[in-house]
């Protein structure tokens, strides 16, 4: 399952991953069975489930990603956030989803803990995302992070990172993509890109970042360009405003504020046309793309379409 996974990145043919975010409850049940009543796992090569994104109480990404993983037979790209975990408990949870085959990894830093819905959480962060990325290093090479050999090792993991789409000086992208490559990403995902010129952007200075690499694996890593249907004005507002390293055009806003005008299904509309558009373009361009829609898996499906 993982090499058809991995080969596919790799390829020239496309490569569609779907976020789930779990529930805020006991039961993922009900967000597999939307899932499969639209056939989506049949249009996908594989999804990815969150770790408590905004520091958010949800179901554990690992254990969803189990129970999506088993029943769809598709590899899930299981999110680990630093916030929460030491390095102690990041290595248990890597054995122990190894076990089970969860087995590609997305690192992140994490939102921080003071945004969480639960009162006085506090943070763990013991080092940025590429501590959890150089725990799957050693682990590759059947190590723990302090060089004691792991009997039996676990089979392979495969490490995923992600990036900011947009900056105003694109040198800081390019080393953040080859601080993460260098720590040993096989793939780097983006925030969302909500242009054709944002998308060539990312793909030049990702290609600049595998050839400045130290890491023999950067040579085969893969860019994913991650999308997000904007149907809403508020939201298109609210991302552009208040959402670190992603720019909505101007162009985009001014449409949907005037579409907004003439009531919400016109608003929609226009905000999906948008969206098409531009998963079509960056399919056409690159056909490697993350689907992000909090869990609106109906606009996946329309969109693959």
């Amino acid at each position: 399952m993982f090499d058809t996974f991995c080969t596919s990145l790799c390829s020239s043919k496309p490569f569609i991953t779907i976020e789930i975010t779990p529930p805020h409850g006991g039961s993922i049940d009900k967000i597999i069975e939307n899932i499969a009543s639209l056939g989506l796992d049949k249009k996908v090569t594989g999804f990815t489930t969150t770790d408590n994104p905004l520091a958010k109480l949800k179901m554990d990404s690992i254990l969803a990603a189990i129970k999506v993983q088993q029943k769809f037979n598709k590899p899930v790209i299981a999110t680990m956030s630093m916030r929460d975990k030491n390095k102690l408990s990041l290595q248990s949870t890597l054995l122990g989803a190894n076990d089970f085959d969860i087995r590609c990894i997305l690192a992140l830093t994490g939102d921080p803990a003071k945004l969480s819905d639960q009162p006085e959480v506090k943070g763990v962060l013991e080092r940025d995302s590429t501590l959890l990325l150089s725990i799957i290093y050693k682990l590759n090479k059947g190590l723990d992070y302090s060089n004691k050999v792991l009997n039996p090792a676990p089979k392979p993991i495969y490490p995923f990172a992600v990036s900011n789409s947009h900056a105003k000086d694109t040198k800081y992208l390019l080393k953040k993509m080859i601080k993460k490559l260098d720590y040993g990403a096989r793939a780097i995902i983006t925030q969302p890109v909500f242009g054709i010129e944002n998308a060539k952007m990312l793909l030049r200075i990702f290609e600049e970042a595998k050839e400045i690499s130290i890491r023999d694996t950067a040579k085969e890593a893969e860019l994913i360009l991650g999308q997000f249907p904007l149907v809403a004005t508020k939201t298109a507002n609210f991302i552009n405003e208040h959402v670190p390293g992603i720019d909505v055009p101007k162009e985009i806003i001014d449409e949907m504020n005037l579409a907004s005008m003439d009531g919400k299904e016109k608003e929609h509309n226009v905000g999906f046309a948008i969206s098409k558009r531009i998963y079509d373009e960056i399919i056409a361009l690159h056909p490697k793309v993350h689907l992000m829609t909090h869990n609106r898996f109906d606009l996946c499906s329309e969109l693959i379409s």
